[in-house]
């Protein structure tokens, strides 16, 4: 059932949706500003996100940005009332794969829920499954690692952490960054919890695979 996360802050609208999206086979939620929004879509799993650009607390294009920057590629569809072109423009080249205008038909809103939600099934299809780094192999369909001809085996949280340095080679991650991906907002900002499994995959993956970036994170190393 496709998880679907609804960026609206007008009660009306986001509980019509809501509504609809349930009586379709769809499995949606809430969130009424920006910053709920965008802690959202970091630590829980969307199939796709319907934007409206009006949201309390941070500009909804800056919102798509910040969004689009942390890497997250889940379907964007922008709902909104601004009707303006450059505000469309912006939109789309931001980032977000379709733009509706407010007053709108939920029927029209279904079809390209329906239809952005395939598109990303035939991406997904084609993904690449196996993620390399120097002599180390992440297998996302068994979720196990192999150094040269030795497999690894993995708890859950450190295959995460591993699969999110392995998609993004060469960008540093801030520990709250990493907390966000891997460990949603269930522990304290303060934690060590981030490098005591950084910790874990050197000493299981490889010590010069993960690189500390000072004053700023981790990153995975580029030879």
């Amino acid at each position: 059932m496709p998880h679907i996360l609804i960026a609206e802050d007008e009660f009306r609208i986001a509980a019509f949706i809501e509504k609809g999206l349930k009586a379709n086979g769809f499995n949606p939620c809430v969130a009424t500003d920006a910053d709920e929004t965008l802690r959202m879509v970091l630590g829980t799993h969307f199939d796709l996100l319907i934007l409206d650009l009006g949201l309390p607390g941070k500009d909804g294009l800056k919102l798509l940005e910040e969004i689009r920057g942390q890497g997250e590629e889940l379907p964007i569809i922008i709902l909104t009332a601004r009707d303006d072109i450059d505000d469309k423009v912006a939109g789309l080249e931001g980032g977000a794969d379709d733009y509706m205008t407010k007053p709108f038909r939920f029927e029209e809103l279904l079809v390209r829920v329906r239809l952005r939600l395939r598109n990303r099934q035939v991406g997904l299809v084609k993904e690449e499954m196996i993620l390399t780094a120097q002599d180390v192999v992440l297998d996302l369909r068994t979720r196990k690692a192999r150094v040269g001809d030795r497999t690894i085996e993995l708890a859950a949280r450190e295959f995460t952490l591993a699969e999110t340095f392995f998609r993004h080679p060469g960008q540093v991650f801030s520990r709250e960054q990493l907390l966000d991906r891997v460990w949603g907002y269930d522990y304290d900002p303060g934690s060590n919890i981030v490098d005591v499994y950084v910790g874990y995959l050197r000493k299981k993956l490889g010590s010069e695979l993960i690189e500390t970036v000072r004053g700023m994170g981790y990153r995975l190393r580029q030879l």
